[in-house]
């Protein structure tokens, strides 16, 4: 990923295609050591492609791949699961209003702050 912000980085300065020795030196300018197998392969990779176009197809690959927050809603409104899990819930709740109110009574130890 690091090697992609560096290329990017570049091309967004106005350097189309972006060289070994550009993207080495943004890297070690934040003390990164450059491995030539992966910054190869990246400058194979976007080599006279225009980064706002792979992006804007990364942008509609992205599009369809499923969030992780629909497969949990989906999971959760499954017939039997999605009723147990309320109450489950609902049960922690109480519990833990009933710990708290037993610490108020025993931060004082039964005695008045005027008695």
């Amino acid at each position: 990923m690091r090697y992609v912000a560096a290329y990017l980085l570049a091309s967004l300065g106005g350097n189309a295609n972006p060289a070994t020795k550009d993207i080495k030196k943004i890297l070690e300018s934040v003390g990164i050591e450059a491995d030539d197998t992966r910054l190869d392969k990246v400058i194979t990779e976007l080599t006279g492609k225009n980064v706002e176009e792979v992006i804007a197809t990364g942008y509609g690959k992205l599009a369809s791949v499923p969030a992780g927050g629909a497969v949990a809603v989906a999971s959760s409104a499954a017939p039997g699961s999605g009723g147990a899990a309320a109450p489950a819930a609902a049960e922690e709740k109480k519990e833990e209003k009933k710990e708290e109110s037993a610490e108020e009574s025993d931060d004082d130890m039964g005695f008045g702050l005027f008695d």
